[in-house]
């Protein structure tokens, strides 16, 4: 990243960004070997990558499959009403649910769409009964259980497809 204008991200730094999407325990000595850099110059970049924002962190990949939560269902919620309150209310109550690693306020038919990983059929029933039926103002609920993960990625590889080369 060039350090005059810090939201100028150059094809170096997308080499280190995607280096580091693939692997975020990567020492500056191991990035700078893939990267072709001095490890100096890759703490710095590092630094200013993660300072500036463009990197927000770094996490584990856990396998949930493994840790016994291998269904994966997507909840499509609509909404009785769409006024401010009840959205803030709804969104308020969903950051609670223990059982949801994702909710995103939608266009289209339905209003949020939510991602939750149980055990079994009757862990789904439970979260459906304790956690997704208590949610204020729910008009609907829809679920559609994953059959087969396809393809996932933390990033799709055209984020890091540097502009500038």
């Amino acid at each position: 990243m060039n350090d005059a204008n810090p939201d100028a991200i150059d094809a170096t730094d997308y080499r280190i960004l995607r280096e580091l999407s693939a692997d975020g325990r990567s020492s500056d000595v191991a990035l700078s070997e893939r990267v072709n850099l001095s490890s100096t110059a890759v703490a710095r970049r590092r630094k200013i990558l993660e300072e500036s924002g463009a990197i927000g962190g770094y996490s584990a990949d856990l396998d949930l499959a493994r840790l016994g939560f291998g269904i994966v269902v997507i909840v499509m919620i609509e909404l009785s009403s769409q006024a401010e309150p009840a959205l803030v209310e709804f969104e308020t109550a969903v950051i609670a649910c223990p059982s949801m690693s994702y909710c995103s306020f939608v266009s289209g038919s339905t209003d949020f769409l939510m991602i939750v990983h149980v055990r079994s059929l009757a862990d789904y029933d439970r979260v459906y009964r304790s956690e997704l039926s208590t949610l204020p103002h729910v008009a609907r609920v829809r679920s559609s259980f994953v059959l087969r993960e396809v393809m996932q990625r933390s990033v799709p590889p055209a984020v890091l497809t540097s502009r500038t080369t």
